[in-house]
C-alpha cells in the first residue's frame, strides 16, 4: 500500500487514513512516499530530511508495517505519482495487490494529474472521504467519474487482484489541514490533537514553521 504527500508536516489524518486502509486490506507493507518537488503545491517549508524524520516519528508509534520510500525526494525534477507507481511495479512485479491511498480532495483534482488514466494500470485507488470534499460522481470531473466509479470493488476483491479497482471509504474522515496546522502550530494546545506527540516535540525542538504575521518563515529549521 502506498500513501504519498508533502507531509509538511505529517498529521493525525495521515496516520488515521493509513491505519484504516491497512486494516481494511490486510496490508503487509505500507510505503510512505514524501514528495520531492510537488509541481501543484507551494514551496515546502520543511526540508526533505525533516519531513522524513517526522514521518518516522509519526508511524513508528502506529504499529503499522511502515517503510519510508524516498524515491520522489531523490528524483530530479517534478514529482509525478505515475512515475512512482511504475518504479514500484518494476521493483515488485505485477503479482502483488498494490493500493494507492488518497483523500477525496485529491480525487476531485485527479484529472489534473499527469497521465492519471494510467494509474489504474499499476494500482488500485482507495479514497477516504475528506470533510467538505465531494465524493459523488456529480462532483468530480466527468471523465474521472466515468473511470473511477464503475471500478468500485469490495475489499476482498481488491486484496486478490493486482490493480485497476477502486474503493471509496466513508468510515474514516479527514478534517486536518497541514496549512492550518502550520499557521497555528506554536499556539498553546493548538496542535496537540492534530499532530502525533513525537512529531510536535520535533517541530518545537527544531523551531519549524516559525512564521511572522505575513506567513513567511523567519526562523529556519535545523537540517541533518
Amino acid at each position: 500500500m502506498l500513501l504519498g504527500g508533502t507531509f509538511d508536516p505529517v498529521h493525525t489524518g495521515h496516520v488515521d487514513i493509513a491505519s484504516h486502509f491497512c486494516r481494511l486490506f490486510h496490508a503487509c507493507q505500507l510505503r510512505i512516499v514524501p514528495a520531492g518537488n510537488p509541481w501543484q503545491k507551494p514551496p515546502l517549508l520543511a526540508t526533505s530530511a525533516q519531513r522524513s524524520r517526522m514521518l518516522e516519528l509519526a508511524f513508528e508509534s502506529a504499529s503499522l508495517p511502515f517503510e519510508l520510500d524516498s524515491q520522489e525526494i531523490v528524483r530530479q525534477g517534478a514529482s509525478y505519482t505515475i512515475d512512482t507507481l511504475r518504479a514500484v511495479r518494476k521493483e515488485v512485479g505485477f503479482g502483488p495487490s498494490l493500493v494507492l491511498v488518497m483523500g477525496s480532495d485529491q480525487l476531485v483534482n485527479l484529472h489534473t494529474w499527469r497521465e492519471w488514466e494510467k494509474l489504474f494500470d499499476y494500482a488500485h485507488l482507495a479514497v477516504a472521504k475528506r470533510v467538505g470534499s465531494a465524493v459523488s460522481p456529480a462532483d468530480v470531473d466527468d471523465e474521472v467519474g466515468r473511470v473511477f466509479f464503475p471500478r468500485l470493488a469490495l475489499p476482498h476483491d481488491i486484496r486478490r487482484t493486482s490493480f485497476g479497482r477502486t474503493c471509496l471509504s466513508e468510515e474514516v474522515f479527514v478534517d486536518v489541514s497541514s496549512t492550518e496546522i502550520r499557521k497555528n502550530i506554536h499556539e498553546a494546545n493548538a496542535a496537540e490533537l492534530l499532530i502525533p506527540p513525537a512529531v510536535l516535540d520535533y517541530i518545537k525542538t527544531n523551531k519549524l514553521y516559525m512564521q511572522d504575521i505575513n506567513g513567511y518563515q523567519t526562523t529556519p529549521g535545523n537540517c541533518y
